[in-house]
């Protein structure tokens, strides 16, 4: 198969190859729900050497430089609880922890989560973070303009492959909240 973005090797849909995936992440795909098939998640290999952002796409494609998002979990709080959350931005902008995800989930302080938070709540390596696959009721604030693209460069939950799914299928994953100006430049 032929990568719908960029321009890989290895282009797999996603239900086929759930072994290169993690489990919360293969759960999920085998789970599918929504209005977009799973088979139009694809799995892409690639190489963690190239993770770079400018490497990555000299290696794999400009075009993926304006479709790639970048999953990342933040913490907000209020009193004595947290919430944790996934953001979802273009890799072209940061996400505007103090100002949109503040507010969207009611906290009186918002910041990144430490690595350990990250990567133990989430069982996938850091780096590779993915909205797919993420704790049962978690929210996953979408910037509109990644829900907008036909296809979006993901992390797969691992440090090595990749996911491009439709922007639409993101927008529609279990607390999906899509937003504008979540990503700033």
């Amino acid at each position: 198969m032929r990568a719908p973005i960029g321009d890989f090797e290895t282009a797999v849909p996603a239900p086929d190859c759930l072994d290169e995936l993690t489990a919360p992440v293969a759960d999920a795909v085998r789970h599918w729900r929504g209005g977009v098939p799973a088979d139009r998640i694809v799995w892409v290999d690639t190489d963690p050497r190239w993770a770079d952002t400018a490497v990555f796409v000299e290696h794999y494609g400009r075009d993926l430089l304006e479709r790639s998002a970048n999953c990342v979990v933040v913490a907000g709080k209020r009193g004595g609880a947290t919430t944790l959350a996934a953001c979802l931005v273009l890799s072209t902008t940061r996400v505007d922890v103090n100002g949109v995800v503040r507010r969207q989930l009611g906290a009186r302080k918002a910041s990144f989560a430490s690595m350990e938070t990250a990567t133990g709540e989430t069982g996938m390596e850091y780096g590779g973070i993915t909205p797919v696959g993420l704790p049962a009721g978690w929210p996953v604030l979408i910037d509109a303009a990644v829900a907008d693209l036909p296809y979006v460069l993901v992390g797969s939950g691992r440090r090595r492959g990749k996911l491009l799914v439709p922007g639409k299928a993101l927008a529609e994953l279990p607390g999906a909240v899509v937003l504008e100006g979540l990503g700033t430049a």
